[in-house]
This record gives structure tokens, C-alpha cells and sequence, in this order.
């Protein structure tokens, strides 16, 4: 589906990039569920936080795969300065991140894959708004 000629995400590259959040959004959801269920009360930052994180992959997926464009680029910025703040405040004040959550020390427990990914989406989506507005030529 799409709304521009460049961030079509049914095929090619923005097939690939919609995949990658998907995995994340079930990575982080299914880690913050047990982090919260098992033992909340020990690191209640960190737990909150992959939740969050988990919120941010599911509705950035949502987004991508159905074209809404508005909503991609709010949630992947949204991810990027998430990533960031909580890997800066995680390396500042390791104490208050007794354990691991999915953006700490900027994704290390996955690649740093959680630091690239929003600047990979946000390179997708802005080049696509570049590109003329085949939809409109066509009517």
C-alpha cells in the first residue's frame, strides 16, 4: 500500500523494512510481558520503558504496512528519541536500569539494531517525499 510512489511498503525494500519492525514489535512486546508479569516490581523503569518500546514498534508496523505516512514518521521519531534518551540516561545513570530493556545502552542486547532502525525508517519515508505524486498525475 501507499500514498507515494516512494515509500510503497508491498513490495522491495519497504516489504523488508515493515518485516523488521514486526519481528521488533513482537520482540519487545513479548519481553516487556514477562519483564511486567514476573517481576515488575524489581527495575519498574526499565519494564515500563520496553513496554513503551513495544507500543512504538507495534503501531510504527501498523503504520508502514497500511501507508500512513503521517503516522510512520511521528512513531519512528518518536522511536529515534526514545532510543536515544533512554540509551544516553541508561549509560549516565546505570542504576536506575538494573536490568536490560530494548533501547538501553542503545539497543547493545540487539545489535544496535534498535539505534539504526528509526534512521533507516526515517531516511524511507522522507526520501518518498521527494518523489512526485504519481497519484495525482494519474487523474
Amino acid at each position: 500500500m501507499t500514498t507515494r510512489e516512494g515509500t510503497r511498503t508491498g513490495h522491495g525494500f519497504g516489504r523488508v523494512l515493515v518485516f523488521v519492525y514486526g519481528i521488533f514489535a513482537l520482540a519487545a512486546t513479548g519481553r516487556s510481558s514477562v519483564q511486567l508479569l514476573t517481576k515488575a516490581s524489581d527495575a519498574p523503569l526499565p519494564y515500563t520503558l520496553s513496554a513503551v518500546a513495544a507500543v512504538v514498534y507495534i503501531v510504527a508496523t501498523y503504520a508502514l504496512a497500511t501507508g500512513r505516512r503521517g503516522l510512520a514518521l511521528a512513531t519512528v521519531g518518536l522511536e529515534l528519541a526514545g532510543v536515544l534518551v533512554v540509551g544516553l540516561t541508561s549509560l549516565v545513570w546505570p542504576q536506575d536500569y538494573p536490568d536490560a530493556t530494548v533501547w538501553s545502552d542503545f539497543g547493545n542486547g540487539y545489535g544496535y539494531v534498535p539505534l539504526v532502525l528509526p534512521m533507516v525508517g526515517l531516511w524511507w519515508l522522507l526520501r518518498g517525499s521527494r518523489t512526485p505524486d504519481r497519484d495525482v498525475a494519474n487523474r
